[in-house]
């Protein structure tokens, strides 16, 4: 099993460098981290009273890292849910925040769990996720990837500025799509022609 070290390497080298994307709602990010977040933690690392864009370029792929993992990991408590979705969980929740919290508590919720949907992660979610990891051990990580994968189809029918985000420019899958399917077995991923299918009423 990869560490979360690991994970957050990875999650790093996917998001890659700087990027302002005005189609973007986190606004200036580097290696997936969010103008918002280095305000809230503080990092004013030019030193001149204030976090702006120019900070968010001088952040380093190790203090991504470190980000990630005691923010957006620990602090979270993605490391009191079961192994079988944490990175999942882990790598929706640099992409969404808590939202990758509710997707799963609204899973849980489906298989006929008690579980508030609230976007964190307490004792009852902790106990929910792990009663499902008992009854379907592979069950549980795929449907979480597929859930996933429906939140941001959702989210690109909602707005349209995100469909991008979904759907290359030659029709095929998006980054986000793409990303949801890594944690997906193969047998779950969506055809090109089912995903054509899926985005066929976007402009």
């Amino acid at each position: 099993m990869k560490t979360v070290e690991q994970l957050a390497r990875e999650i790093v080298a996917r998001e890659g460098g700087f990027v302002e994307d005005p189609d973007d709602p986190g606004g200036a990010t580097n290696h997936g981290v969010t103008i918002g977040t280095m305000r809230r933690l503080g990092l004013d690392l030019t030193d001149d009273g204030q976090v702006d864009a120019g900070d968010v370029k001088l952040l380093t792929q190790a203090q991504a890292v470190e980000i990630f993992v005691e923010h957006f990991f620990r602090r979270p408590r993605i490391d009191a849910l079961p192994a079988a979705v944490q990175a999942s969980v882990f790598d929706m929740y640099v992409n969404a925040g808590g939202n990758a919290v509710k997707i799963l508590q609204r899973l849980l919720r489906d298989m006929g769990l008690e579980v508030a949907i609230d976007g964190a992660v307490g004792p009852r979610t902790i106990a929910a996720a792990e009663a499902a990891t008992n009854m379907a051990p592979e069950h549980l990580t795929d449907a979480y990837g597929i859930a996933r994968r429906n939140y941001y189809y959702a989210l690109a029918d909602r707005r349209p500025a995100s469909r991008k985000f979904a759907r290359s420019r030659d029709g095929g899958k998006g980054g986000w799509i793409r990303r949801a399917e890594e944690f997906i077995a193969p047998r779950y991923h969506l055809t090109e022609a089912e995903h054509k299918a899926r985005v066929a009423s976007w402009a």
